[in-house]
C-alpha cells in the first residue's frame, strides 16, 4: 500500500487500485491528479482482479454496473474508492462509458480503453491519454460526491459521450461546480484550497 508523499496509509483518504494488471504511472497520475486539485490526500491500494464476473459474452464488454456493485461490497475506511480498468465498459442503456459512480456512492470507476488515442485510429500519444484519464477521474469523481452533469461545455462534469467532448473540456471545475465540490468535501472534513478553478 502507497501513500502520498511517503507518508503511512491515511484512514480518511482517497483509495486508488486497478482493476486487473495496470501501469503504475497512470495509476499514481489518477492519485496526483485528483489530490493537486481537490487536497484530497490518497492512498494507492493492492490492484483487484480483472471484472470477469462483469463480462457480457454477447457484447464482449463489461457490465459497469455490476462492478461498481461489486466494488461497494467492499469496506470503504476511505473517502471515496476509484478503480482504474482496461477493459471495454457498458452500461444496458448505452454502447459504452467512459466511467461510471452513483451520484453521492463511495466508488467510482473509470476505464482506459477508448481514451488511447489508437482506439480511433490516431497514433499514440502518452500526453493526451494522461489527459484524457485526468479528465475521466475527476468526472467520476465528482459524480460520487454528489455533482451531476454541468452544461458548461468546458466544465469536467460536462457530459462526455463521445471522446471530442472529452478533449474539448479543461481538466477543472467551472467555477460552479467547484463551489458544490468544496461544500461535499468539507462535509468529509476536507479542505480543497489548492487550486482555483478557471472560467
Amino acid at each position: 500500500m502507497e501513500s502520498q508523499r511517503g507518508r503511512p496509509a491515511l484512514f480518511r483518504s482517497l483509495a486508488v487500485c486497478g482493476l486487473g494488471a495496470m501501469d503504475s504511472t497512470v495509476i499514481r497520475h489518477v492519485a496526483e491528479h485528483i489530490s493537486t486539485r481537490s487536497c484530497m490526500p490518497y492512498t494507492i491500494i493492492p490492484e483487484m482482479d480483472i471484472p470477469a464476473y462483469a463480462f457480457d459474452e454477447k457484447r464482449g464488454q463489461y457490465n459497469s454496473k455490476v462492478i461498481l456493485k461489486r466494488l461497494m461490497q467492499f469496506p470503504h475506511d476511505c473517502i471515496r474508492l476509484l478503480a482504474v480498468t482496461q477493459v471495454d465498459l457498458f452500461v444496458p442503456i448505452l454502447k459504452y462509458v467512459f466511467g461510471l459512480a452513483q451520484v453521492g456512492g463511495p466508488c467510482a470507476l473509470i476505464s482506459t480503453y477508448r481514451l488511447r488515442p489508437e482506439f480511433y485510429g490516431h497514433d499514440p500519444d502518452r500526453d493526451l491519454f494522461m489527459a484524457r484519464i485526468g479528465k475521466t477521474a475527476m468526472h467520476e469523481l465528482g459524480h460520487s460526491l454528489g455533482l451531476t452533469h454541468c452544461r458548461n461545455r468546458r466544465c469536467v462534469m460536462y457530459s462526455s459521450t463521445r471522446i471530442n467532448d472529452t478533449d474539448l473540456k479543461r481538466s477543472d471545475f467551472c467555477p460552479t461546480c467547484f463551489e458544490l465540490f468544496r461544500w461535499h468535501l468539507e462535509k468529509c472534513r476536507v479542505e480543497p484550497n489548492l487550486y482555483v478553478p478557471q472560467n
